[in-house]
């Protein structure tokens, strides 16, 4: 598979995605105007080991709801994730076997490279 999952809305995912230069090949998905289906989180969820993984925690909501004191369970956090958009972490490249979740600097380079090997 080779999709990439963003949010059209973000400064941060159009530049990584401008940045990643994908091929025609990959598939775009707006979380926004297209919300992640329960079976594509759960897909999701194997290739990054757990649901904790796919989690934004700096977003607004998270601090709007004062998730950060409550002790969050891997079933919390899928509940989260197809409740609000918000919470994936973003963006979410899968690259065949390879998967790379969230906007550090190396998560992107690593990307990049995957891409365009």
């Amino acid at each position: 598979m080779k999709k990439i999952y963003h949010l059209s809305s973000c400064d941060t995912c159009r530049r990584i995605l401008k940045e990643l230069d994908a091929p025609a090949s990959f598939s775009l998905q707006d979380i926004k105007t297209e919300p992640l289906t329960e079976e594509q989180l759960d897909d999701l969820k194997l290739l990054s080991g757990n649901y904790e993984a796919l989690f934004n925690k700096r977003a607004r909501l998270y601090k709007e709801r004062d998730l950060k004191n409550k002790q969050l369970s891997e079933d919390d956090y899928r509940e989260l994730l197809l409740d609000h958009y918000t919470f994936l972490k973003r963006p979410v490249i899968i690259n065949g076997n390879k998967t790379f979740i969230g906007n550090s600097k190396k998560t992107v380079e690593e990307a990049k490279e995957s891409l365009h090997e």
